[in-house]
C-alpha cells in the first residue's frame, strides 16, 4: 500500500462553491475569499483515489470496463499496484493488504506540506491513523478515512 472541532472555518466553507458542475469537481472558495487567509492547504493536483483489491487484474479490467481507463504498473518509488493520471482522474489499486489503508477505497490528497497538514487535521478534530514521511492516512472529524501524500519533492 502506498505508505473539528468549529474554529470560524465553517462560513467560509459554506461559501465555497464548485469550480464547475461535474463530479469531481475542486472546491475552491468563494470569489473574494483567499484559501491561504483561511490557513487552508494551497490548491494542489486532483486527488488519488486508491482502491485496494482482492484480486488486482479483476478490480483493473473493471475500472477499464467502467471509466475506459488502463492502469499501469507504479513506479517502485511511488509503492506498489497500478495507476492512471488522465484527464484530471487519478485512480489506483494495489493488492488488498493488513494496513489501514486496505480496507475500503482511500482518497490521498496530494499537499504541499506533509507535516503542518497531519497537525491540521488533528487540530480541527481529525486523527491519524498511519503516520509516515511520504503519505499519512487520516480520519476526519467524522470518522471517514482519508490519505495526505507529500507533494513530490517534500518528505521524500
Amino acid at each position: 500500500m502506498r505508505s473539528g472541532s468549529s474554529n470560524g472555518h465553517d462560513a467560509a466553507y459554506q461559501r465555497c462553491r464548485l469550480q464547475n458542475g461535474s463530479s469531481g469537481a475542486l472546491l475552491q472558495p468563494a470569489r473574494g475569499v483567499e484559501s491561504s487567509a483561511l490557513g487552508h492547504t494551497p490548491s494542489m493536483p486532483a486527488p488519488l483515489i486508491e482502491f485496494p483489491a482482492d484480486d488486482p487484474d479483476r478490480a483493473r479490467q473493471f475500472w477499464h470496463g467502467v471509466l475506459g481507463v488502463t492502469l499501469a504498473p507504479r513506479p517502485a518509488a511511488a509503492g506498489s499496484g497500478w495507476e492512471t493520471d488522465i484527464d484530471g482522474l487519478r485512480l489506483g489499486v494495489h493488492r488488498r493488504g493488513p494496513g489501514p489503508g486496505d480496507t475500503a477505497c482511500l482518497p490521498y490528497f496530494t499537499v504541499a506540506d506533509l507535516a503542518t497538514t497531519v497537525e491540521r487535521v488533528r487540530e480541527l478534530g481529525g486523527s491519524i491513523i498511519h503516520p509516515g514521511d511520504r503519505w499519512a492516512v487520516c480520519r476526519d472529524s467524522e470518522g471517514s478515512p482519508f490519505a495526505l501524500a507529500a507533494a513530490t519533492g517534500t518528505g521524500e
